[in-house]
């Protein structure tokens, strides 16, 4: 029986730990009564409501996010309810407009935005080594060599790639 790579995951305490805060925040929506909101909809719909509509194409640039990504996001959003799209300048493109129940919620999410901002920083005041400083520090490692280049070195040595 082969072993399971998957078990060992540096990667997957971040991920569940994300999973668990994102979990808290639904929590801040479900007891404040603000149905349909999930935090991932969030920025985005910030960044609506402070831009006006926008193009998925501009919405996917702004919050740094692959058109494909923001193109499902919206979907979800537009089946919440909290979106509508209308066409584009060309037919390609689609514009992306909040509806009035989003609109309605905007100032409750930018509040909850803030003060989750501000719960973070409480956070990293208590810790040794904040998250935004490990970022910033990994951003730096791959300037040096990208993560590509790292993975490719260890497979050209893994017998099972070759």
């Amino acid at each position: 029986m082969n072993d399971d790579p998957t078990r060992h995951s540096r990667w997957r305490p971040l991920r569940l730990l994300q999973a668990e805060m994102d979990a808290d925040i639904a929590k801040i929506y479900a007891d404040a009564k603000i149905d349909g909101i999930k935090p991932s909809f969030v920025q985005e719909l910030l960044r609506l409501h402070a831009r006006g509509p926008i193009t998925i194409t501009e919405l996917a640039k702004s919050v740094q996010r692959t058109h494909s990504a923001v193109s499902q996001k919206v979907a979800a959003m537009r089946t919440a309810g909290l979106v509508r799209t209308t066409a584009g300048a060309d037919a390609r493109s689609k514009t992306v407009h909040l509806t009035a129940r989003a609109r309605r919620v905007a100032d409750r999410l930018a509040a909850e935005w803030r003060a989750t901002e501000a719960a973070v920083a409480e956070i990293e005041s208590e810790i040794p080594y904040p998250l935004s400083q490990v970022v910033g520090d990994i951003e730096k490692a791959l300037a040096r060599k990208s993560f590509h280049d790292r993975i490719a070195e260890k497979l050209a040595v893994d017998p099972d790639w070759t």
